[in-house]
């Protein structure tokens, strides 16, 4: 693993290079330091923090400030990983003006350094206004889930001949707009391996398949610590939920017994 710190540049040379990027959530300073550590690439605090910490449905109702509290414990965290901070819903979609302060703000308070947003076309202007303040935009098209009621759920995107071509329209928007990079979320792999060959910057799959240049989990997903349904794109690859389960039992059956503290967790 290479100690060198990414940036966005560093990010173009890896797709350039063929060189997979990887991408997971983080919303706080433990596992911010774990997952650092671990080599990933970008640290995203997804406005999923909405879902898999706050219990929320959607992640509609998580707000600037929340964002900025969670990224603020990530930032302290990481010292490799480059950090992205979700722009949550309304903080962008009104108008330009709105999506600009309130980027740039997220940058000023919380310390990340790129911002992401959901939308191709549509927020085209968006985009390139923010990228024109000199702040990093990473795009996010497909299966947007601030759109969950717009698209009748969590549904694949870009089956059909005109909502193929849609995604690919989007994309290609979010490129010249500016974005340094683009999450492909929900798509057909096929259309996700065009995309991925026509863009010049990179792009992040998550139920995208192979093909992309990098992929994105929440970290939530990938151990085990949400209880519930999980998409089919998602690997677990440990269950701590089970771990932590019997840690806690094994503690509780010990103080209820006396078998803990023992002298060895006293002071004399």
């Amino acid at each position: 693993m290479s100690l060198e710190k990414v940036t966005i540049p560093k990010l173009i040379q890896m797709k350039q290079d063929g060189e997979k990027i990887t991408m997971l959530t983080a919303y706080d300073y433990p596992f911010a330091r774990i997952l650092d550590g671990a080599g990933v690439d970008i640290l995203l605090v997804g406005d999923s923090v909405g879902s898999v910490v706050a219990g929320y449905d959607t992640t509609l109702p998580v707000t600037i400030d929340e964002m900025i509290y969670h990224t603020k414990m990530v930032t302290r965290a990481a010292q490799r990983a480059l950090v992205v901070i979700d722009m949550p819903f309304m903080s962008y979609q009104v108008s330009v003006e709105d999506a600009v302060r309130n980027a740039g703000r997220m940058i000023k308070e919380s310390g990340a350094e790129a911002v992401k947003l959901e939308g191709g076309q549509n927020q085209f202007d968006a985009i390139k206004a923010i990228t024109r303040m000199d702040i990093p935009v990473m795009g996010h098209i497909g299966l947007t889930p601030q759109s969950v009621h717009a698209m009748g759920g969590y549904k694949v995107q870009g089956k059909a001949d005109a909502a193929r071509q849609k995604v690919m329209d989007d994309a290609l928007a979010v490129q010249e707009a500016g974005a340094f990079s683009v999450v492909l979320e929900g798509i057909p792999l096929s259309l996700a391996q065009e995309i991925t060959e026509k863009l010049s910057i990179p792009t992040i799959g998550i139920g995208a398949g192979i093909h992309c240049d990098g992929q994105v989990l929440v970290i939530h997903d990938l151990v085990g610590l949400f209880d519930k349904k999980r998409p089919k794109f998602v690997k677990q690859y440990v269950n701590l939920w089970d771990v932590i389960t019997k840690a806690v039992q094994d503690y509780c059956r010990e103080v209820k017994e006396g078998d803990f503290p023992t002298d060895a967790h006293s002071f004399h």
